[in-house]
């Protein structure tokens, strides 16, 4: 061990000066960018400092720096030092992004934007799903099915399940872009499918078209499969502006089933 990996050693063992470590330094000084400790165009406290906030060396401060700024929150500039990005210029698409905005996304307005892309999307796989899925896919999603329908009063195994169903049917599309797609948007499509599956009344809707829809792909009835996913993201639409309004301290527009399903 050469001397300087022995000081950071040292300094970063001292209770003192690790108030708030974190398994991920990263991580944590991007989650609190995305909880506007540091608002967009605010400069970050000074290397010293964050050593001091995170307890970690300077060295494992400029690295998660470095990652940071690939990802677009945070830019550095020579004699002003780091500024958090204006949240336009993040890049919304990185899973590891949408992981961090995760418990903030509602307040980043971009569940309808999530929503719009699925539209687009998830349609148009469901129906080359219906072409291309294997018989191992098809069970796959099946079984995604079963865990939905068999998850009682539980909206985190419920949307667990749902995530799951939605990314196995993207790779089931065998279209390598939409497989892409469904990774970069795995953390967002979480966190959209917990709110709409929260706010929904009853989930029977949802469990009832998802099951449409592996029984579409079985059949392999391409105009049946496209249907399903439009219904789904129906009900999506609906749980969410449900969501919205209760988040927003309304009350929930009176001509909404009690039967809105969660979702897609």
């Amino acid at each position: 061990m050469n001397s300087l990996e022995g000081q950071e050693d040292s300094s970063s063992a001292q209770p003192a000066r690790r108030p708030r470590v974190r398994k991920n330094v990263t991580a944590s000084i991007a989650e609190d960018i995305c909880a506007e400790r540091y608002p967009s165009g605010s400069t970050l406290p000074r290397e010293n400092d964050l050593c001091q906030i995170y307890g970690v060396s300077r060295t494992v401060i400029r690295e998660s720096l470095k990652v940071l700024e690939s990802k677009g929150l945070v830019r550095g500039k020579p004699r002003i030092g780091t500024t958090v990005c204006d949240r336009d210029d993040w890049n919304i698409l990185d899973q590891d992004v949408l992981e961090w905005m995760g418990p903030y996304i509602a307040d980043f307005d971009i569940l309808g934007s999530i929503l719009e892309a699925r539209r687009t999307i998830e349609p148009a796989a469901a129906e080359y799903a219906a072409e291309r899925a294997t018989a191992r896919e098809i069970a796959d999603l099946e079984h995604a099915w079963q865990q939905m329908r068999d998850s009682g009063d539980d909206p985190e195994r419920f949307t667990e399940a749902d995530v799951t169903f939605h990314k196995v049917l993207l790779g089931a599309s065998h279209n390598q872009v939409f497989r892409r797609l469904s990774s970069a948007m795995h953390a967002g499509l979480k966190y959209a499918l917990h709110a709409s599956n929260v706010a929904a009344h009853s989930r029977d809707d949802a469990i009832a078209v998802h099951g449409e829809l592996v029984e579409a792909l079985r059949l392999r009835d391409r105009a049946a499969a496209r249907d399903c996913a439009h219904r789904m993201l129906d009900l999506a639409v609906r749980d969410l502006a449900v969501e919205r309004q209760s988040r927003d301290g309304r009350r929930p527009i009176s001509d909404t089933p009690k039967s809105a399903a969660p979702r897609r």
